[in-house]
Order: C-alpha cells, then sequence, then structure tokens
C-alpha cells in the first residue's frame, strides 16, 4: 500500500496537471485519511493507542529541537556550497508554471510546508510505516523500508530542479536523514522528535525558496 501511495503521489506531481490545492488534498488522502481509516478497521486499534501518542512528554523531545536547529545551518551551508549546481531559475519556473506558485502565495504555501506537509510525512512515513514495522521486531526492515521510500518519494517533488549528479546526492543525502528521522523516533516512541526535526529543516528550505523569489 504504502508503494503505491508514493506512485500515485509522483503521477499527481510530475504526470497530472493538477493545482497545488488539489495535489495537497491527495496528499492528505493518501498520507493521513487512508492510514488512519486502515489503522481503525484494519489494524483495528486507536490511533493514539497506534502511534504510541500517550507516551508523548517534552523531556524526551530534546534531541529534536538540538538536531533541527543544527540542520538549519547544514542546510544553508550546503546550498552555499552547491549553489553553483543548482539551476535557481529551473526551480522558480517550476514552482509558477507546474504548481502556479507565486510570489504572495508562496507565503502561505511556505507556512503550509513547515507545518501542515512535514506533519503530513511525518505521521506516514514515521508513525504509520516505520513504527510499526519496528514494533513487528523487523528493525532493519522498517530502517530501510521506510528511509528509502522516503527518499525517493521526494523525487516527485524536485524531479526537474537538479541536474542527475545533484538528483542522486540529494536522494541520498534524504536517505541518510530518514535513517536519523526513524533513530530519534525509537527514543520516544512516537514521530514527534522527527517532526520538529523535519520543521526546522522546512523553515531553512522555505527562506532559501523566499530568497530564490526575491532575486527572481
Amino acid at each position: 500500500m504504502s508503494m503505491v501511495s508514493c506512485v500515485t503521489l509522483f503521477i499527481v506531481e510530475q504526470v497530472i496537471d493538477f493545482p497545488y490545492g488539489l495535489k495537497t488534498l491527495c496528499k492528505i488522502g493518501l498520507f493521513l485519511m487512508i492510514p488512519v481509516l486502515y489503522i481503525r478497521f484494519v489494524i483495528k486499534q486507536p490511533v493514539r493507542t497506534f502511534l504510541n501518542l500517550r507516551s508523548f512528554t517534552w523531556v524526551r523531545l530534546k534531541s529534536g529541537f538540538f538536531l533541527g536547529l543544527l540542520s538549519i545551518g547544514i542546510i544553508y551551508i550546503t546550498y552555499i556550497l552547491l549553489n553553483d549546481f543548482i539551476n535557481e531559475r529551473s526551480i522558480i519556473y517550476d514552482l509558477e508554471n507546474r504548481l502556479g506558485i507565486n510570489a504572495k502565495e508562496f507565503i502561505f504555501i511556505g507556512i503550509y510546508i513547515t507545518l501542515g506537509n512535514s506533519f503530513l510525512e511525518e505521521f506516514y512515513f514515521r508513525g504509520f510505516i516505520f513504527l510499526r514495522i519496528y514494533q513487528m521486531k523487523h528493525k532493519l526492515l522498517a530502517y530501510v523500508y521506510s528511509a528509502l521510500l522516503f527518499s525517493l518519494y521526494h523525487i516527485a517533488i524536485f524531479a526537474t530542479w537538479f541536474n542527475v549528479w545533484i538528483m542522486c546526492i540529494a536522494v541520498f543525502g534524504l536517505f541518510i536523514v530518514g535513517l536519523l528521522f526513524n533513530w530519534l523516533n525509537t527514543r520516544a516512541k512516537n514521530f514527534f522528535n522527527s517532526w520538529i526535526l523535519h520543521i526546522c529543516a522546512d523553515v531553512a528550505v522555505v527562506t532559501i525558496g523566499f530568497y530564490l523569489y526575491y532575486i527572481y
């Protein structure tokens, strides 16, 4: 089911000419609504129990906050170092023409990406896929499958942004990030640590997006 969801999103993102709002609704359906229905009616557990939300404590989120702040600096440094290899105009062109997002709309899209989209991805890849497989004692499979699917899924988002070498670096980097996110969640036994880290990383990416809109 998870593979089908990601392939479907790739088709929605890169093949079918849907507006950004409709693509977002598709993602909500595939990454949130269907998993919730699966948890309730197939696994037959309350969502809070399945996701171990009762174990939430602020103390357990220290790692997420620390690594989140660190990730902001890493993303900025990486952007500066690889700037000459990135076709920034093609990114803005893709956002404006394929997704129909202009500079004013990007403010609201940026807020959604930082808070909403990051939640959808963490709920799906870490809360629904990783922790479920991990709790079934298939720990290596949980780590590799969740991180690999997370990294390959992002090709649907930036397929036209980079050349093949930067694309490979990005996918490999996201795979490593996925492994880190998974590890964080084994400590707290829910997906909130990785969500905090994801929010911080998206803050850095979105601010770079604002910068690109400003200069182009």
